[in-house]
């Protein structure tokens, strides 16, 4: 998502440069954030979704259970009650094989042999 403008015009290539350079003489810190990296494997963030998914239709429940009357007809009642029907156990039984995440397209450790 880009930044949002300044001003009303964009500045030019010369003004943002005279900007970052008068802040800099300025002594004014620089404060970048990133995003933390996620570093957890394939097969773990699989268990951490099926995880999240098994929670969902519970709350879905809740959710149609406290909807005011006049919304029991409506297409969110009927996408909640979808929703509040589906079976967690289904995708808590699929185990992803071996290796799962680590197979690239190329297939370079069937065709190349490991190293």
């Amino acid at each position: 998502m880009p930044r949002p403008s300044i001003g009303a015009t964009p500045m030019t290539d010369a003004e943002r440069q005279a900007r970052y350079r008068a802040a800099r003489a300025a002594g004014v810190p620089v404060l970048r954030t990133r995003r933390p990296a996620d570093h957890r494997g394939s097969a773990r963030r699989w268990h951490d979704t099926v995880a999240a998914l098994a929670e969902m239709p519970a709350e879905c429940v809740a959710w149609l259970e406290a909807l005011p009357a006049n919304l029991r007809d409506s297409a969110t009642a009927v996408a909640l009650q979808a929703m509040s029907d589906l079976d967690p156990g289904a995708l808590q039984a699929i185990e992803p094989p071996c290796g799962f995440g680590r197979d690239w397209a190329t297939g370079w450790p069937r065709r190349h042999g490991s190293r």
